[in-house]
């Protein structure tokens, strides 16, 4: 059964277990995915109301707009918990694999490179989709209803942790890399979306409690 099919209680206790997987990458895109399905619960608290309705077409459409977003980020997120552990196993199979003679050591290196590219790709995926989750937060901060608001904080931060905690994963794998210049090409990227989420996770939070 893939993890994020599991009942809530039956996901929190193979995590707890002496398992390593399901372990943070899986646990940081589920907190996106739930980042984003609260900024969609806001949406669907919000359109249609009669303060929307009194909104400018433009303010309309952005919250429209940002509903859909949410709930397809939502959905995409919800398959990087699957994805980040099934990714950690491969890395976990690579260093399993024989290394007797010259040609098995070769390519065991080889496949534990391209595991570990994989396992670090799939939490820098799930990083910029909870940026994205962040980036469709504020329209709701600011013209959701008002009685949500702090459902659009707590989605601030989900996706926040998400964010960061996919970023741990990302960083780690990376120093087990053998392309430098790769690895700091990731790195620099792991900066600036640190930096753009929490920005993006200040200024929400601000708005909420403006209004609370």
């Amino acid at each position: 059964m893939l993890l994020v099919d599991q009942s809530v209680k039956a996901f929190i206790e193979v995590v707890e277990s002496n398992e390593p997987t399901p372990g943070g990458g899986s646990v940081s895109a589920l907190a996106g995915s739930l980042g984003a399905a609260l900024t969609a619960m806001v949406g669907n608290l919000t359109i249609g109301r009669k303060a929307f309705n009194e909104l400018e077409t433009q303010q309309q459409k952005e919250i429209e707009d940002n509903f859909n977003l949410a709930r397809d980020l939502k959905g995409k997120l919800n398959i990087l918990i699957d994805e980040d552990t099934k990714a950690f196993n491969g890395v976990m199979a690579a260093f399993k694999l024989p290394k007797e003679t010259e040609e098995e050591k070769k390519a065991r290196r080889e496949a534990i490179e391209k595991a570990t590219i994989e396992a670090m790709e799939i939490p820098l995926a799930a990083a910029k989709e909870c940026l994205k989750v962040l980036q469709c937060q504020k329209t709701f901060a600011l013209y959701g209803n008002v009685n949500a608001i702090t459902d659009i904080g707590v989605g601030a931060l989900m996706a926040y942790s998400g964010l960061e905690g996919a970023l741990f994963n990302v960083r780690i794998n990376l120093q087990g890399l053998k392309d430098e210049a790769y690895a700091a090409e990731i790195k620099n990227t792991c900066d600036t979306i640190l930096k753009q989420g929490t920005q993006l996770k200040d200024e929400v939070i601000e708005i909420v409690y403006t209004k609370l």
